[in-house]
């Protein structure tokens, strides 16, 4: 999963399959990347428990061959109280510089992580909420306490008011409101969603939104924004401005091909922006925006 992920985001990945001594790995994947201008490289490590004394030998071993910068504790968010005895363990060994808690996209609150930092006396850094690698967001005390006391992401919905107040916004709602929204303007509505992570996530910030609508629909709307910034970024600059006056055929079978998608896939975006540029301008544009923003979509 690790490499699949890297390679989606063209990060290279080292790794010796046949080889089961990983301070050998890790040995060797240093020097392979000794002669590259890296900022960074990361070193992931297989999990274990504070009752596996071999594997947190091993830990040692390969701490003492990478001597790294940084040592992160990744720890499971769901495992409540335990987390302490696990860090403590965990920094016995290897002093922790910094805490990450996974797998806050379920039930768990993840109270555990603060037994984490206080273990190790090191901060929590980031938190991940999914599986996917913008999933993973930098911790913030203020969305951390919304989360324990039920109140929902409160950071999230000022974080969006914020934004949705930019100047950039009220340019943008001039042409939008006159009628003269063009791609670019479509693309940044879509972009916004995207700003903000997945839409399940701004749904699940708002407290009592929760739960509200299903996880396949969820998915379906998102699936929906990926795909349509992929055909819009495979347009130019000229027929982001004036899509209606210069998608043509022959353009409509370039786009398709550039971004990966069919044809009917370009057509029906088309038809969703002529749709939604009608309706901003049918409705004064500010009164749909207004709409689209008590949706969390605007």
């Amino acid at each position: 999963q690790l490499k699949t992920m890297c390679e989606k985001s063209n990060v290279e990945v080292y790794g010796e399959e046949n080889n089961k001594d990983s301070p050998s790995i890790v040995q060797s994947g240093l020097k392979h990347f000794e002669d590259q201008p890296l900022d960074v490289i990361l070193i992931d490590t297989a999990g274990r428990h504070k009752e596996e004394k071999d594997l947190l030998e091993e830990m040692d071993r390969i701490n003492k061959v990478a001597d790294p910068d940084l040592a992160l504790l990744v720890i499971d968010g769901t495992i409540g109280q335990q987390c302490f005895n696990q860090a403590e363990a965990f920094h016995k060994t290897i002093p922790v510089g910094g805490v990450i808690i996974t797998k806050l996209d379920s039930s768990a609150k993840g109270g555990g992580a603060l037994a984490a930092s206080a273990a190790t006396g090191a901060q929590i850094m980031y938190i991940g909420t999914g599986e996917r690698i913008d999933d993973l967001e930098k911790f913030s005390p203020t969305r951390f306490v919304g989360r324990l006391l039920g109140m929902g992401d409160i950071q999230a919905v000022l974080d969006l008011a914020k934004r949705l107040e930019s100047e950039s916004d009220d340019d943008r709602m001039k042409r939008i409101s006159s009628g003269k929204m063009n791609m670019e303007d479509f693309l940044s509505q879509l972009e916004e969603v995207t700003k903000m992570g997945s839409l399940q996530g701004i749904l699940e910030s708002m407290p009592g939104l929760s739960g509200m609508v299903k996880d396949d629909q969820v998915n379906q709307m998102e699936d929906r924004v990926t795909k349509w910034r992929y055909i819009i970024q495979s347009m130019t600059t000229q027929e982001k401005a004036d899509p209606e006056g210069l998608l043509n055929s022959s353009r409509i079978k370039r786009i398709a091909r550039g971004s990966g998608w069919p044809e009917g896939e370009v057509k029906e975006l088309m038809k969703n922006y002529k749709n939604s540029k009608n309706m901003m301008k049918a409705s004064k544009g500010r009164q749909m925006q207004g709409t689209l923003r008590r949706m969390g979509l605007g």
